[in-house]
């Protein structure tokens, strides 16, 4: 019998996700596979969990939830033929923004069943993952690997309590802006294959994906999942006009509404390398974040590994996202 397991975080997005577990599970029993449930109960247990269905012979993972618990699954699944299937129940998205998977949310809470369907007619695409090392931290990422600004976020608001998941991307960005006068800068040495810059650094983003912040900021319009490299965005600290809002605040909302313009490429402060190991070496320790989750302080070394992960992918997923065709699930599956 075809074996699959859902692994749900019970607490993620806002329309109490658990519930919408069992009608996805049912809809994959329903086309002959035995689908077994698994919840998440502390940080990193979605990796556990990924790893020991993997070592059982399941075929294919679910993973439901936002991104975190995306990346944590990819973690445990590196290296092994069991299937990442993405099913989106979290605050951010951005990989379902990505594949064009329907994302739970109020005007529809019945997507994680629609996105279980469309699964099941979707294809395997072998993608590639980047692989973080840095103090206090090691393992693999999905999307993104991120150092200064939106690692200090993430230190700094996750774990989310309750009421900030419920009211979505709202309660984040209520947290986010009780913390933004305090973003930190960095100075740093970033090593990119054989390209080395230094400088002062407010972001530096290590990306396998085009989208960014939830899936809400394309970043790149040409990367794609499977072609063995990975794009390094850095965004430079300087000084803006401290008259309206504090500066480092400023440069982040310049940066952020360039990105959301689509104008990062001619903005002066901000760098774009492509390569397969990086490695950052900051001044003081800064925090990391790898797919929305805390990953350490810097230093920081990261290393392309490609296609180390199966992805089961929409029939509506953009075949200009990856460079190899995929192959039907029922395919590999009959």
């Amino acid at each position: 019998m075809k074996r699959a397991t859902i692994i749900y975080n019970p607490r993620a997005g806002q329309l109490f996700a658990a519930a919408k577990v069992e009608p996805a599970a049912d809809a994959w029993r329903a086309r002959g596979w035995r689908v077994t449930l698994r919840a998440t109960a502390r940080p990193g247990h979605a990796t556990e969990l990924a790893r020991a269905a993997a070592e059982a012979g399941e075929q294919v993972v679910l993973a439901a939830g936002g991104d975190g618990t995306l990346g944590q699954v990819a973690d445990g699944l590196a290296g092994s033929d069991t299937v990442l299937a993405p099913l989106p129940m979290g605050t951010a998205n951005a990989l379902a923004r990505e594949l064009r998977l329907p994302r739970l949310n109020i005007l529809d809470p019945d997507a994680p069943l629609t996105a279980a369907n469309a699964l099941l007619d979707g294809r395997v695409q072998r993608v590639d993952l980047n692989y973080v090392q840095t103090r206090g931290w090691a393992g693999h990422a999905l999307l993104w690997a991120g150092i200064g600004a939106d690692g200090y976020l993430v230190e700094r608001l996750e774990p989310r309590p309750t009421w900030s998941k419920r009211l979505g991307p709202v309660g984040y960005s209520i947290q986010a802006l009780s913390v933004l006068h305090s973003l930190p800068t960095m100075n740093a040495v970033v090593q990119v294959d054989d390209q080395i810059v230094e400088g002062d650094w407010l972001l530096i983003v290590i990306s396998n994906c085009r989208l960014y912040a939830g899936g809400w900021l394309q970043l790149s319009s040409k990367a794609v999942f499977d072609d063995g490299a990975f794009e390094v965005w850095l965004f430079r600290a300087g000084q803006v006009s401290a008259r309206l809002m504090p500066p480092r605040v400023g440069l982040m909302a310049r940066y952020l509404t360039g990105v959301g313009l689509n104008l990062q490429a001619w903005d002066p402060g901000v760098l774009n390398l492509a390569g397969r190991r990086v490695v950052i070496e900051a001044a003081r320790h800064v925090p990391c974040q790898r797919d929305g989750e805390p990953a350490g302080q810097t230093p920081l070394v990261a290393e392309i590994r490609p296609r180390a992960l199966g992805l089961l992918v929409p029939p509506a997923a953009p075949k200009e996202l990856f460079v190899r065709p995929g192959v039907p699930l029922s395919a590999l599956f009959p």
